[in-house]
This record gives structure tokens, sequence and C-alpha cells, in this order.
């Protein structure tokens, strides 16, 4: 298992588009791909679940791999958040 926290630079947080880039990204893996938020935690996989967690810009979140191809998956994750998920 392997995890890294970021902190989500969107202007508008993880809506829509950004919630199914990063879904997208996270089931190139083979890992189980989640994320830790204020008390909750949700399925990466899931744009419902992305959805759900209301994540605003400022928000520190903590992904979380575990997984054949655990950190290949963090990595590919970080990278897809850090570049702003196509915003």
């Amino acid at each position: 298992m392997v995890s890294q926290k970021i902190v989500i630079k969107n202007p508008t947080g993880l809506h829509l588009r950004p919630a199914g880039i990063l879904c997208k990204k996270a089931m190139q893996f083979k890992s189980l791909i989640t994320f830790n938020y204020n008390d909750g935690t949700a399925n990466a996989k899931s744009v419902l679940s992305v959805l759900g967690a209301c994540i605003k810009c400022g928000d520190e979140v903590e992904f979380i791999c575990e997984g054949e191809d655990e950190e290949e998956a963090l990595e590919g994750v970080i990278e897809a958040v850090e570049s702003g998920l196509g915003e």
C-alpha cells in the first residue's frame, strides 16, 4: 500500500469533467485506488463517488493505492491532479 497527500488546485474543485478525467486515469490501473477527504473515503474509479466527496479548491486529499501496480497508479493519479485534470 502506498499513499500521498495532495491539495486540489482546480478553481472549481472536482466537478463532473475533472472527476471524469480522474476516474478515467484511475481505471487504467489494476490497483484499488481510493482517497481520504475530511471524514470520508471515496473510490477514485467511480465518478459518483468522486462527485459525492464534494472536493473544493484548496481541499487536501490523500490518495491510497493498493495492488500489483500501486506505485505506478499513485504516480499516475498524482500527476493527473497536479496537471489540473484538464482545466
